[in-house]
């Protein structure tokens, strides 16, 4: 029951819900998602912190710069929550921007090389 609830605090926030609808678009980097969420990278990877202890991020090291990415789990209840999220979350106008963003980000206008692909 108490890992159930931390899903949803984690889910609680309204930049966490932000950085996973975006995570739900692949693997991103944190300097993608200070660039998109407008936040410093502080505050971003306190979120990620939230969401990585809550089980439904994880993430990768490449030189200085960390990766992260939605968390493949074996329980169907955690299954279905990240499907209800990619089924609903895009339909929130703020996320749509985020959303909007990010493509413009990584198709390159915009984006400051801060990280290797």
């Amino acid at each position: 029951m108490k890992e159930t609830a931390q899903l949803f605090k984690a889910l609680s926030d309204d930049t966490r819900l932000r950085i996973m609808c975006l995570l739900l678009e692949g693997e991103l980097c944190v300097c993608d998602l200070m660039a998109i969420l407008g936040l410093p990278q502080s505050t971003v990877s306190r979120h990620l912190a939230y969401l990585k202890n809550s089980g439904l991020v994880n993430d990768r090291r490449q030189g200085v710069w960390m990766h992260y990415r939605l968390t493949e789990n074996d329980s169907a209840f955690h299954r279905d929550l990240i499907n209800l999220l990619a089924n609903h979350l895009p339909a929130i106008k703020q996320l749509q921007v985020d959303q909007e963003l990010l493509h413009k980000h990584i198709s390159g206008k915009g984006r400051n090389d801060c990280c290797e692909r």
